[in-house]
């Protein structure tokens, strides 16, 4: 409805995409839990009514030792500690935020305690196939707008979609965007019907990230100095789709992941 913002607490300074070494801890006193520690990267963090926070609530394995908790915003001792600047996704407001001994009734654990990180992991199969279904779109838009624009504005006496190099990179590009489009729909397919797709999300997060940063450099460059400007969306795209190799798991763990169901990880 609209009437609620929610935010979601996991990553902190020195834990993002390791999420097994956050150091919040929720400690259980009678029938409350006392919360202390920071998070950041909190998307929604300035206007968030409610943030659903991964904490430590035991001392066990770091796998086993975490729990989600629906941790209101408006509790003494969360401090919003400043809003982020960054280079792109400015319509966004990211925050840093404080729990200085936050006292939270022990029913508002999401699930079963101690089941938390197993959550989060499984929340982001979802979370990193949206990613690449929400940014599929925009790179048709980029490659059709740049399609356009380069039919209508000439070099050399033609339009600068008729020189070789550019409409056959052009090509090159949408290509690329179809069979991400493929594997995205082969993974959520699979995943509907109730299958582990860690492994295809994660190659298919991996690939769109590094496809948009690929798409939004070569068409930017067909924009020439238009491109350099804010007036036009491929350089916001350009800006923001920098995240996409960051958030929700940088390129890096895709690829420790994807490698670990491939069995190729040095033993230990």
């Amino acid at each position: 409805m609209g009437d609620k913002v929610a935010c979601l607490g996991v990553s902190e300074v020195g834990a993002g995409s390791d999420v097994s070494s956050i150091t919040t801890k929720a400690v259980r006193k009678g029938d409350e839990y006392v919360i202390n520690g920071g998070k950041m990267w909190t998307t929604n963090g300035t206007q968030a009514d409610w943030m659903c926070l991964l904490a430590n609530t035991s001392d066990g394995p770091p796998h086993r030792n975490k729990s989600l908790i629906c941790l209101p915003m408006n509790l003494p001792g969360v401090h919003i500690a400043r809003k982020i600047d960054k280079l792109g996704m400015w319509s966004s407001d990211t925050a840093e935020v404080f729990f200085d001994d936050v006292h939270v009734p022990c029913k508002n654990v999401i699930g079963q305690e101690g089941m938390g990180f197993t959550y989060q992991m499984l929340q982001f199969q979802e979370e990193r196939l949206w990613a690449v279904a929400n940014i599929l779109t925009t790179m048709d838009i980029i490659i059709q707008e740049t399609i356009q624009y380069t039919r209508q504005r000439k070099i050399f006496k033609q339009p600068v979609l008729y020189h070789q190099a550019v409409h056959f990179r052009l090509a090159e590009l949408q290509t690329e965007v179809e069979l991400l489009r493929s594997l995205l729909h082969r993974a959520t397919a699979l995943y509907i019907k109730g299958n582990d797709v860690t492994k295809l999300a994660s190659m298919a997060k991996l690939k769109g990230g590094r496809l948009a940063r690929e798409l939004s450099d070569s068409c930017l460059q067909y924009w020439g100095g238009m491109g350099f400007t804010n007036d036009v969306l491929v350089s916001r795209f350009y800006r923001d789709s920098r995240l996409m190799s960051i958030g929700a798991g940088a390129d890096e763990v895709m690829l420790g992941i994807i490698c670990k169901y491939m069995d190729t990880l040095p033993k230990k």
